[in-house]
């Protein structure tokens, strides 16, 4: 067998469609999602995989007047640098290979919303009005539930794909938020969570074709890049 020879399945095709066709949405429309769709993309999602089937996330999802409050508070937050962060964050993280990417894909991001490279109080607006949620009517705030850190995060991880993709499945779009998880007390606070740690925000919805920003693609790593085959 030729090494370059693929071995379809019934849904290899379906996959990839979803797979590749997931992307992340930053304008929607305000129009809500039915809660019976709701729920049947969470409890989809749900069958996210994880160590020994352990499950440590907590999903809070937030909607209508909920939402509206949660945004003023966050805002506010924001603007008096109250921030509370449960995983540390830092630069420094990301490997020069990595801050490349990064910097390739503000680059897009930055002229599809017609604010130029230079122009940090713009830049600075958008991300105070991104805590809005993009204008998405509901968001999840997905928590680790545990005290293992890296490896229960690794499982939210987990549960946090399969959620974009259950969410893709049912024609609604999404955008996962780090930012969100700047203000983790926040959070807590206005939602009367006690426990967990905030690992991420994703705000979801029916995205605005119209918006231009909705139309930017990031391009993904070579797999020699990124993969290895031994033996």
């Amino acid at each position: 067998m030729s090494e370059n020879t693929t071995i379809p399945t019934e849904l290899s095709g379906s996959a990839e469609k979803l797979i590749r066709g997931r992307h992340a949405t930053r304008a929607f429309r305000p129009d809500p999602v039915p809660e019976e769709t709701l729920r049947e993309i969470f409890s989809l999602a749900g069958a996210a995989p994880s160590n020994s089937n352990a499950q440590p996330w907590r999903v809070e999802v937030v909607s209508g007047a909920a939402r509206e409050r949660l945004a003023d508070a966050l805002r506010a937050a924001h603007a008096e640098r109250r921030t509370s962060v449960d995983f540390p964050y830092s630069e420094g993280m990301y490997a020069p290979v990595h801050q490349t990417r990064r910097a390739a894909f503000g680059a897009e991001l930055y002229v599809a919303l017609g604010i130029g490279p230079d122009d940090h109080t713009a830049r600075a607006a958008y991300d105070a009005e991104s805590l809005r949620f993009y204008g998405a009517p509901h968001v999840a705030f997905l928590f680790v539930d545990g005290e293992g850190d890296a490896r229960l995060a690794a499982d939210v991880g987990a549960y946090m794909q399969t959620l974009l993709l259950a969410l893709t499945a049912y024609g609604v779009d999404s955008c996962p938020q780090g930012l969100l998880s700047f203000y983790a007390d926040t959070v807590r606070t206005e939602l009367g969570v006690s426990g967990g740690k905030l690992l991420v925000g994703i705000s979801f919805g029916y995205g605005d074709e119209t918006a231009p920003v909705n139309r930017v693609r990031t391009e993904r790593a070579a797999l020699g890049s990124t993969t290895t085959f031994h033996g």
